[in-house]
């Protein structure tokens, strides 16, 4: 059997299956994220076997994206853990039949604390879709197993309506990149967005003078390993940067190597950055102007004195150390 053609296949079941639900999507999806941002408690979300799998991936995305959100297995919901639900919560069940008994029994302890249900199902017309104050359909033609009884395209569905409801709260909510990594401080996005410049620059400065030769130009360079050197005058000022793309340019160019000065083929502008400033900003800038090297200054100010060299390896190694 051909399972390259297979997985194509079943990816395209999928595919087929999901635009069917999107066309279906109404004024519905509106009213329940006006709903889930007005109100002042959590999102608690319901579900049992795959659906409660699916269920748990929307918590994690609506309480990673600013809405307070939490799982409850129906199930054990049914001992004990209805207890975390308070009137002020909007509950969200998730089946795809909508007539799973476990759900259904939840469904009446929720219709009690008069909190507002979604429901999240492939029946319209199943139990759960009719006690729901608001329905989201989700409903599929057929799975993607050829025996049609492996959830697979149903809990898809699923799974992209929460996606769907996350990236509309978020919206709703202006939700950016900084408020992202609060809620995730541990993830390569919060390091870069948390951790300031001075947390990853090296304090390390190459620096030559300007009558420095071409020689000792390269052994600073090669020295420090941060592949430049910041070039000052005779008052100490940094007048310029060289860099390895400098030293290679200056080799094609010039032929007499033994008088060519660091003033001769040094860069007059570079680019500098506040020590205080967050590490995606610089990453940022190198990104902008397609360099890998930031001169750090305390404040961006008229002859603010270097105090340390940002690398692009410095960023990535300091991510990958913590």
């Amino acid at each position: 059997m051909d399972f390259v053609a297979r997985s194509k296949e079943v990816f395209q079941v999928e595919i087929n299956e999901i635009q069917r639900v999107a066309n279906r999507i109404g004024d519905e999806v509106n009213q329940v994220v006006e709903l889930i941002y007005a109100h002042t408690g959590k999102v608690v979300i319901t579900g049992i076997g795959k659906t409660g799998i699916i269920g748990k991936k929307i918590a994690a995305s609506l309480a990673s994206t600013g809405t307070q959100a939490i799982f409850i297995n129906a199930a054990e919901a049914l001992h004990g853990d209805l207890g975390i639900v308070s009137r002020g919560d909007v509950v969200i069940a998730i089946s795809n039949s909508g007539e799973s008994e476990e759900i259904l029994n939840v469904v009446q302890t929720i219709k009690k604390l008069t909190c507002p249900l979604v429901a999240i199902t492939g029946d319209v017309n199943s139990s759960l879709a009719k006690q729901a104050d608001y329905v989201l359909d989700v409903g599929v033609q057929r799975e993607a197993c050829k025996i049609g009884l492996a959830p697979t395209t149903s809990t898809t569905a699923a799974l992209v309506m929460g996606d769907a409801l996350t990236v509309c709260l978020m919206e709703k909510r202006n939700f950016q990149p900084e408020n992202f990594a609060l809620y995730h401080p541990g993830g390569a996005l919060g390091r870069r967005m948390l951790t300031q410049v001075r947390d990853c620059m090296t304090d390390i400065v190459p620096m030559v003078s300007e009558s420095t030769s071409f020689k000792d130009v390269i052994a600073e360079v090669s020295l420090k390993r941060l592949g430049i050197t910041m070039v000052c005058n005779k008052a100490g000022k940094v007048t310029g940067i060289i860099t390895d793309g400098d030293i290679r340019r200056a080799t094609q160019k010039y032929t007499d190597f033994q008088n060519l000065r660091a003033a001769d083929f040094m860069s007059h502008s570079f680019k500098r950055i506040e020590a205080s400033l967050m590490v995606n900003d610089a990453l940022e800038i190198m990104d902008r102007y397609k360099i890998t090297t930031l001169a750090v200054v305390e404040k961006e100010v008229d002859d603010a004195p270097i105090i340390g060299i940002l690398h692009i390896h410095h960023v990535y190694g300091f991510a990958k150390h913590y």
